[in-house]
């Protein structure tokens, strides 16, 4: 039997190999396969993990996320965990790892490093959205959360817009450090970007809001925000976890979601005292199905992540290794 290899990514590999400017209209067109039925997403199954004696305080979510767009040669599935901890230990909060299957016969082709992955997907997520759905010509940015999905997320918009400016906001000084970080970024050479010390002043004249966040409480009031501002949500997934107040809500025109089913069981929607038929499919924004009426409306984009961009995403990050040669080709 001939003896079969895999190619093996590593961080550096997946980081040498991917570009935001070339990763958004692949996942734009992942979004619109889902939308369209095209694509194998089973349910996500999560469960708590590290629990002490009483199982009362879990260090972390564990999540198992397989997905298949149709017509593929592959299919994935990642092993993700949320670890909220992590960071006193230097350590992300989100870590994962992606194994990449030959769709035709099921032989194992990649394992690949999938932090960044996921990191670069949800990224895509922001920029898509500011990119069909905020108001104006130019986008002027807050974020609120300091952490590696503010960066990502920021680099996506900039990627996807002209972006102008960036008011960050954090509790901790994480917020300075993230801004610096952003301020030497190569990709945002230009762009006005300042840490703020109160989630008002991130959110207030801006035309793009995102919130990345563990939280479970509101992380800004909904009266702060301007006519005409788009708020992408990217932090709550669980019904206990919660970024944006019922007034935020209520405010809102259209409330777009990534996932409808998954996100209408999260605090920021559930709280609000709203259901899946109160929210709007995005990948409907990116066929010009649905989207911005007048540059005066809020709207809302409510994400909880979907396999299928991690999917898509792998396949991107694999062709391109096979043609590159990077990576290790071992024996499997």
């Amino acid at each position: 039997m001939t003896r079969r290899t895999i190619r093996v990514l590593s961080d550096d590999d997946v980081s040498r190999l991917l570009s935001l400017s070339e990763l958004l209209p692949v996942v734009e067109t992942a979004f619109v396969k889902q939308g369209r039925g095209e694509v194998e997403r089973p349910p996500r199954p999560h469960f708590p993990v590290g629990t002490d004696e009483s199982e009362a305080n879990p260090a972390g979510t564990a999540l198992t996320m397989p997905a298949y767009l149709h017509g593929s040669d592959t299919y994935a599935t990642k092993l993700a965990a949320v670890h909220g901890g992590n960071a006193e230990r230097g350590l992300p909060t989100v870590n994962a790892q992606i194994a990449l299957t030959d769709a035709n016969t099921g032989l194992p082709l990649s394992y690949m490093a999938g932090t960044r992955i996921t990191n670069a997907r949800t990224g895509c997520i922001g920029g898509l959205s500011a990119k069909h759905l905020a108001a104006g010509e130019s986008v002027r940015l807050g974020v609120v959360g300091a952490g590696t999905q503010a960066r990502w997320q920021t680099r996506a918009i900039a990627a996807a817009t002209n972006l102008e400016s960036v008011r960050i906001y954090s509790p901790s000084d994480s917020r300075k450090e993230c801004a610096a970080d952003l301020r030497d970024d190569d990709e945002l050479a230009g762009v006005d970007v300042q840490a703020v010390e109160t989630p008002e002043a991130a959110v207030s004249d801006a035309s793009v809001v995102v919130t990345a966040t563990t939280s479970e409480e509101p992380v800004f009031r909904g009266s702060a925000l301007d006519s005409g501002t788009l708020v992408v949500a990217v932090g709550a997934y669980t019904s206990e976890m919660r970024e944006l107040d019922s007034e935020t809500m209520t405010r809102a025109s259209q409330i777009f979601a990534d996932v409808p089913e998954e996100a209408a069981e999260t605090g920021d929607v559930a709280d609000a005292g709203l259901t899946e038929a109160a929210l709007t499919p995005l990948s409907d924004a990116f066929e010009g199905k649905s989207g911005r009426e007048s540059d005066d409306e809020i709207l809302v984009v409510a994400s909880v992540g979907t396999a299928v961009l991690d999917a898509a995403t792998a396949a991107h990050v694999y062709e391109t290794a096979e043609d590159e040669g990077v990576g290790e080709e071992i024996g499997f």
